[in-house]
């Protein structure tokens, strides 16, 4: 079984009144790259920040890497490197100087500061100093300064913020290769799920400080697939033409409702075979639920839970 890099079990924080977290489980195993999806304020940096040990949790516990307790999670951060909310940045410094400053606090040598800076599309900036970078370039360079350690576990927290779309297609890049090439176990958070789905691997939904569903790519592939919206107020007659047509995949939402999965292209053929039948068809068509929907739909839910 692959290795269980992070295991939070029943994770609680509270400020006040207010829970930022409420029994909080996540287990992410190496070369997951997991995300975490949530409106503003459902706790997803604040989870990551406990993960980190930059603030203490009340309840519950973390095991890193199989460690836990005090001193084994100290010793098994050293395996973690981290951007969460605004990048640590020295404005007055060049991007290498960045990453130098960097090696020299991790304990470690320089001799992997040229190839970040090529993997982060940084070599350019020269003398170039940090304050006059876009913020997209901060972004990469806020990524490179976390693995200067050469980490096993990467944390960032809302990577694409802010970036227009050829930067965010960047990250994305970046992020995959950091996975392939590296070996690296990354748990990034964003607001948009559209977005996480084009380089996540699994997904945790925060809502109101709780994980509400967690799911894999191929779940969520399969809870928002494309299919035909048929509405008919003969539905029996209609299955048994489908059936004849050869249609297996296929799913009767309700007394006037079937979704079909298949045979995508031939929807004016089953419309065709379905009123020679005699089925009154009230509507047919293909339709997808865009993940943002669903995302809404999970957490409108769950208000109502």
């Amino acid at each position: 079984m692959p290795e269980t890099i992070l295991k939070a079990t029943n994770i609680s924080k509270k400020y006040g009144k207010h829970n930022a977290l409420h029994k909080v489980s996540i287990e992410i195993k190496r070369g997951m790259i997991y995300g975490l999806i949530g409106e503003n304020g459902a706790g997803k940096s604040t989870f990551m920040r406990t993960v980190m040990g930059l603030i203490t949790i009340d309840e519950g516990e973390i095991e890193l890497f199989g460690e836990t307790g005090i001193t084994g999670l100290q010793r098994a951060r050293r395996k973690m490197g981290q951007s969460i909310e605004t990048p640590a940045l020295y404005p007055d410094l060049t991007a290498r100087e960045n990453l130098r400053v960097q090696a020299a606090n991790g304990g470690v040598s320089e001799r992997e500061i040229d190839s970040l800076l090529r993997l982060m599309n940084l070599s350019h900036t020269g003398k170039k100093r940090t304050k006059n970078f876009s913020l997209g370039m901060r972004q990469r360079l806020a990524i490179a300064c976390a693995l200067v350690t050469n980490p096993e576990f990467l944390i960032l927290d809302e990577p694409t913020n802010g970036l227009d779309p050829s930067g965010i297609v960047e990250m994305r890049e970046i992020i995959q290769r950091l996975v392939t090439e590296r070996g690296m176990t990354v748990l990034l958070s964003s607001h948009l799920l559209d977005e996480l789905s084009q380089v996540a691997t699994h997904y945790g939904i925060l809502h109101d400080g709780k994980l509400i569903k967690e799911l894999s790519q191929d779940e969520l592939t399969n809870e928002t697939r494309q299919y035909i919206e048929l509405e008919t107020s003969e539905v029996q007659t209609a299955v048994v033409v489908l059936n004849e047509l050869g249609i297996r995949d296929y799913e009767v939402i309700n007394g006037m409702e079937i979704n079909i999965f298949e045979r995508l292209d031939d929807v004016a053929l089953i419309n065709r075979s379905l009123v020679l039948a005699g089925v009154n068809v009230m509507r047919i068509g293909a339709s997808r639920q865009k993940l943002e929907d669903y995302f809404l739909q999970l957490t409108e839910g769950s208000r109502h839970v």
